[in-house]
């Protein structure tokens, strides 16, 4: 029970952080905000977010390893497999994003040039895109915990 406790407290930490950390992007992340300042500070959050995102899935896997229900019980699971699919797709999606904050840093540091208007709100729209799809995953945890949906 303790393992279970701990595990639960490590995939919540890392939950949060995703949140914390996608929020910080999509805050900074404004046309009439970006400075060079604001495009280093972009970099190192990102360097946060996906570590955190990594971590959520890691401590997610070891809930489902070494939880109280079986890695078999959860992979025949629709949710628990509609949570994975969730949380990969937005990590595929964080990849144009932190593609661009690299790509601007480089120009940055080369040029002395920040990103264009047109740029800069895509990539913003991007992060919106990713973090209102994060909200499905804790909905389909909540289901999953509660046996609705369960095989």
């Amino acid at each position: 029970m303790n393992l279970e406790a701990i595990l639960a407290y490590l995939h919540i930490a890392a939950i949060l952080s995703v949140v914390v950390f996608i929020s910080s992007q999509a805050a900074l992340c404004r046309v009439e905000w970006l400075n060079p300042a604001v495009v280093r500070r972009l970099v190192v959050l990102d360097k946060i977010y996906l570590t955190a995102g990594a971590l959520v899935l890691a401590s997610g896997l070891a809930r489902t390893i070494w939880g109280i229900k079986s890695a078999t019980w959860y992979a025949g699971q629709p949710l628990w497999w509609a949570k994975l699919g969730l949380m990969l797709l937005i990590l595929l999606l964080s990849v144009k994003p932190s593609l661009a904050f690299r790509r601007w840093l480089g120009q940055l540091n080369h040029q002395g040039a920040l990103p264009l208007e047109g740029e800069i709100k895509a990539v913003r729209a991007q992060i919106m895109r990713t973090a209102h799809l994060l909200l499905l995953i804790p909905a389909a945890g909540v289901m999953l915990a509660r046996g609705l949906g369960i095989s």
